[in-house]
């Protein structure tokens, strides 16, 4: 048997990680601006990290959500006072894309519509719904279209109020910063409109929080920046560092009913356990702040270089994208092949940076210089 082919792959066989850094199987080391997709929110191997889960591991690594679990209670209190939230119920799941699946059902549960209003460009997962309100064609199988969705172009505040006040749409789902999407920010004017208009037409404002939230942007969630307050946020990935984790932060005004909602491996104790440690990591280390001061000091170093081929750099945090004039694949590639930097993409022309949250200004600085190196060749 082989793998099924899914993914375009790089020559590249990582083995071994350390903070900001990976290394193949060669002993080449790499710059990781990718940070697994976005993943590594804490560094790769975090000493702390690997001792919570380690401990946990020869404790017990599973029981179902039959039994009390103290874990899953110590982190929604402690994820509640970091994020702000502490009224808010934490549902656990494995994945970004289970995270946004069960928002929308609760959202449906909760008023009884099925109509979804998403961005255009917007990417929520590759599950039923999460797949369904993702904005490609290419990846909605004819079972997913079921035509439940409304695209609109973000930050179009009047079309999504007139679709709004046709008074059958479910909820809205919206990226703050939309990561596949090319690094577009969501504005002031547009999320508080929008939190409006769902409040007047009983319609759930769900926040997908899976790329930009969890400290990248500079604030625990990218949404903290608008000055509104979602019904339903939906987090993944930096939440476990690695370790296969969602969930979703549910306002007080969800009851919850026995049966709708369930999870086999959801919050289970290893999961649990990474979640905390986490934690114990962005507060020790003011990740948080860092991500905001190291990302400014990236943005402000592309824009001060005045680099050939960069149209525009954008983002907030450590979520940045770098607009070329041309396709970004030949820049990432030399990235990549010649300077040993990983980078991410979006669209056909815009490099997007997530490297881990505990990156240094001299890290960054090196970032910088190599980048530099290859657009000026």
């Amino acid at each position: 048997m082989k793998l099924f082919d899914v993914f375009p792959l790089f020559d590249v066989n990582i083995v071994r990680g350390k903070g900001c850094h990976v290394w193949d199987d060669k002993g080449q080391e790499y710059l990781d601006f990718y940070g697994g997709h976005a993943v590594i929110s804490v560094g790769h191997c975090h000493p702390h990290y690997v001792e919570v889960l380690t401990r946990q591991l020869g404790r017990l690594g599973f029981y179902s959500n039959s039994v009390i679990n103290e874990l899953q209670v110590e982190l929604a209190d402690r994820l509640g006072k970091a994020c702000g939230y502490e009224d808010y119920q934490l549902f656990l799941i494995n994945s970004g894309a289970e995270a946004n699946e069960n928002a929308l059902k609760l959202a449906s549960f909760h008023n009884g519509r099925s109509r979804v209003l998403s961005a255009k460009g917007a990417f929520h997962g590759r599950t039923s719904l999460a797949v369904e309100v993702t904005d490609n064609p290419k990846i909605i199988a004819p079972v997913n279209a079921n035509r439940h969705v409304t695209y609109l172009p973000l930050n179009d505040l009047e079309a999504f109020r007139a679709e709004l006040a046709k008074g059958d749409v479910c909820a809205v789902i919206v990226e703050c910063i939309q990561g596949v999407g090319g690094i577009r920010l969501a504005t002031p004017e547009f999320l508080q409109g929008l939190r409006q208009a769902c409040d007047e037409t009983g319609t759930v404002l769900v926040c997908d929080e899976i790329q930009c939230g969890y400290g990248r942007s500079g604030k625990f969630f990218a949404h903290q920046y608008l000055g509104v307050k979602p019904d339903l946020i939906t987090v993944a990935k930096g939440i476990g560092n690695g370790f296969p984790m969602g969930a979703v932060l549910i306002s007080p005004k969800f009851k919850p009913v026995y049966g709708q909602l369930g999870t086999t491996f959801g919050g289970n104790h290893l999961a649990c356990a990474a979640a905390l440690a986490v934690l114990d990591i962005m507060e020790q280390e003011h990740l948080t702040e860092n991500a905001a001061r190291v990302g400014q000091f990236i943005m402000d170093g592309i824009k001060n270089l005045h680099l050939p081929h960069v149209t525009d750099v954008r983002g907030r945090g450590l979520m940045i994208g770098v607009e070329l004039d041309q396709p970004y694949k030949e820049v990432r590639g030399r990235l990549l092949y010649e300077e040993h930097c990983f980078t991410g993409c979006s669209g056909t022309n815009v490099l997007r940076l997530l490297p881990p949250l505990t990156l240094t200004e001299t890290e960054a600085t090196d970032f910088l210089t190599r980048l530099e190196r290859v657009l000026k060749s």
